[in-house]
């Protein structure tokens, strides 16, 4: 599996270190409340469990399978929802956690999504920020690293559903998926 990454882009410790400075910020902005933290499936997973763990703020957690991508590295622009909270929105605070914003375009139509269910605040915290292939207008209200316009992998990012496992976020050879 690591033959297939041009080069490490962040190493586990940054990664690490990274999740906890993120979590102190969050246990500050949600003290005093009970934030629903939403984490979005497949990719947040393991930034999600990093997080929450980090955290010292009483939560409730639900999550959502959102995709415009299909097995492809381009988004498709259209929202599809495999599945939905369990969890009623309605005057709570909840936190998406996501894994990457690139285009927006899912992130962007899933806020829109989440605004018509009126939570008191709606918050994104993501690993990875790619703004200049932004398409949507969108942004983070926290986010652990801003990245270049590369093709990543590792921890919880993936290929055509491999590498989630990598510990660290690696940059997928061009020769694997330009085929």
């Amino acid at each position: 599996m690591h033959e297939n990454v041009e080069w490490i882009m962040l190493s586990e410790e940054q990664i690490a270190t990274r999740v906890k400075e993120l979590a102190a910020t969050l246990d500050r902005v949600y003290e005093g409340h009970k934030p629903l933290v939403v984490c979005i499936l497949k990719g947040s997973v393991v930034f999600f469990s990093d997080l929450i763990r980090n955290m010292q703020t009483t939560m409730d957690v639900d999550f959502m399978a959102v995709s415009s991508y299909g097995n492809g590295t381009v988004s498709t622009r259209e929202l599809k929802i495999k599945k939905d909270l369990t969890e009623d929105i309605c005057d709570r605070d909840v936190l998406i956690v996501e894994d990457i914003i690139d285009s927006g375009n899912t992130l962007y139509a899933l806020k829109k999504l989440l605004i018509a269910r009126k939570p008191a605040s709606l918050n994104i915290v993501t690993l990875l920020d790619k703004p200049q292939r932004r398409e949507a207008p969108i942004e983070p209200d926290y986010t652990g690293f801003v990245i270049e316009d590369e093709f990543v992998i590792g921890y919880g990012l993936d290929y055509a559903e491999e590498y989630r496992n990598l510990p660290y976020v690696g940059v997928l050879k061009r020769s694997v998926y330009e085929k």
